[in-house]
């Protein structure tokens, strides 16, 4: 396949899974600064809620998403699971990030340096491990004027994910062959594979652990990894080679703020492609998204049930 291949422009968003969605809310807008651009429900099991964070706009590649199964037990870490959420943050914010998460208690790992960039591991409530990292890297971005982090520290978005496979392989073969990913050469052990230039938001990091167990998805785990597109159409071609390469994705499905097409890359992770529109604007003002329980328009005759299922969620900032 041609390295010219480039409907997916980086990441759209990750989705994981996590316990309480109070505890979680108040983490992500209270301690991370990021803004809930969408309160809404799983659209598949829609008694259990959808929240969605990002920059003051909900632009594409800043989304970070949860689904709250506070009965689900621990994610089982292990091969074929996305293992760790990286954040971008500004390159010279990580001393501030540093105080901030002291001040709340939240212990982060010694500083690293991956590729050059400066980075902060640490772990949510609910145990996902979440990396920021220090970088110069052109983003779309804009700042929350609520948010409790000044906006030349706030986070910029979706930065990487890092990824474990049994076989490393069949995952290249199939990220450089089919979705149109590149090598970016190998770190400490990583291999990074990258679109377009594979700066922030456009790549991710995979360890090879041949004797490793599977993990499972649970709390504080990864559910799935979403690619950009920029619309149908490419979201369709991209469909297309997926089926070709016997992936087995689903049909389009209208999320109705972006489509989306789901699959199991070789390794076991679950992968989706999203298209950049509609949009989270769609439905409510951009002044006020976050604000309110949204549901797509097919399950709005089924709202007083669905609201008298979940738990009250306080989203003040």
């Amino acid at each position: 396949m041609s390295f010219m291949m480039n409907e997916i422009s980086g990441i759209h968003h990750v989705t994981a899974i996590t316990g309480d969605a109070q505890a979680n809310l108040d983490f992500y807008t209270h301690v991370l600064g990021m803004r809930l651009v969408k309160k809404t429900v799983n659209q598949d099991v829609p008694d259990t809620y959808h929240l969605f964070y990002a920059d003051a706009e909900g632009n594409p590649g800043t989304d970070l998403t949860f689904f709250p199964w506070a009965d689900s037990p621990p994610v089982q870490s292990g091969i074929g699971l996305a293992m760790e959420i990286s954040l971008a943050i500004p390159a010279a914010s990580i001393e501030y990030w540093r105080d901030r998460l002291n001040t709340f208690g939240i212990a982060t790992e010694p500083e690293s340096t991956r590729h050059a960039e400066r980075t902060l591991v640490m772990h949510d409530p609910f145990g996902q491990p979440i990396a920021l990292v220090a970088t110069s890297d052109a983003r779309t971005f804009a700042a929350w004027d609520r948010s409790p982090v000044p906006a030349e520290h706030q986070i910029r978005g979706l930065h990487a994910v890092r990824l474990w496979e049994r076989d490393l392989a069949p995952t290249e073969n199939f990220l450089v062959g089919v979705l149109g990913f590149h090598a970016l050469g190998v770190e400490d052990g990583w291999h990074r594979y990258g679109v377009g230039d594979g700066g922030s938001g456009k790549h991710l990091d995979i360890r090879e652990i041949p004797e490793g167990a599977r993990g499972r998805w649970g709390v504080g785990g990864i559910h799935h990894v979403a690619w950009r597109v920029a619309d149908d159409a490419a979201q369709l071609a991209v469909r297309t080679r997926v089926e070709t390469a016997h992936r087995r994705p689903t049909e389009v499905i209208d999320r109705f703020w972006f489509h989306s097409v789901y699959f199991l890359e070789p390794g076991g992770v679950l992968f989706e492609v999203a298209t950049d529109g509609p949009g989270f604007a769609i439905d409510e003002s951009a002044a006020s998204l976050g604000e309110r329980l949204v549901l797509p328009p097919w399950l709005e005759a089924e709202r007083a049930k669905i609201e008298s299922e979940l738990p009250p969620l306080s989203v003040t900032p």
